[in-house]
């Protein structure tokens, strides 16, 4: 499948892999991959990130990647609807920090890294990888570019794709900018 990725998908991947090592994890998430996307200049990927505002939050975004990791990786729908059980998942949250330290409950990366030490890839990013592959087959694509990559990660379930809606980056709003930029 890597031999269909353009120079600008394989910086992607790349870039995912290099943010995880920095973090001291032994694997590569969707989030690693979210976040080499907007290292991206120049690509399409990064013009629809820039068209939808996206761009210029991302330190907010990156600071609700973070409160999602500190909440156990639970999204805030998932949030909410423990909320209409009467749980405050906030107030658990500080508890356990009290107790054990700040981060307690922080969903950590789960998987190894390969012997050689390079990060290997989660079961949801490799997801967002074939999800990638799909999107650029259905639209009869023969490369997946990172603007693939993108609309495969706006497209998935859970944390990393909410947090991306959140500001504005959801599939749709990708989708259209992107036709808006070929046409």
């Amino acid at each position: 499948m890597f031999e269909r990725f353009t120079v600008h998908a394989r910086g992607v991947v790349t870039g995912a892999v290099e943010h995880a090592s920095r973090a001291g994890s032994p694997v590569v998430t969707e989030e690693h991959l979210l976040l080499a996307l907007l290292d991206r200049e120049g690509t399409k990927a990064a013009f629809a990130l820039a068209s939808l505002g996206v761009t210029d939050r991302r330190a907010e975004l990156i600071e609700a990647l973070a409160a999602a990791r500190r909440r156990g990786g639970l999204s805030k729908a998932d949030t909410a609807a423990l909320s209409e059980l009467g749980i405050c998942v906030e107030e658990i949250v500080a508890r356990v920090e009290q107790t054990h330290g700040p981060g307690a409950m922080a969903d950590a990366p789960r998987g190894k890294a390969w012997p050689s030490g390079r990060p290997s890839f989660t079961k949801e990013s490799k997801k967002v990888l074939e999800r990638a592959l799909r999107i650029a087959l259905a639209r009869k694509q023969k490369h997946i570019g990172d603007e693939h990559l993108l609309l495969a990660v706006a497209a998935g379930v859970g944390v990393v794709g909410e947090v991306l809606a959140e500001f504005g980056g959801t599939y749709g709003g990708v989708e259209r900018v992107l036709s808006l930029r070929a046409a």
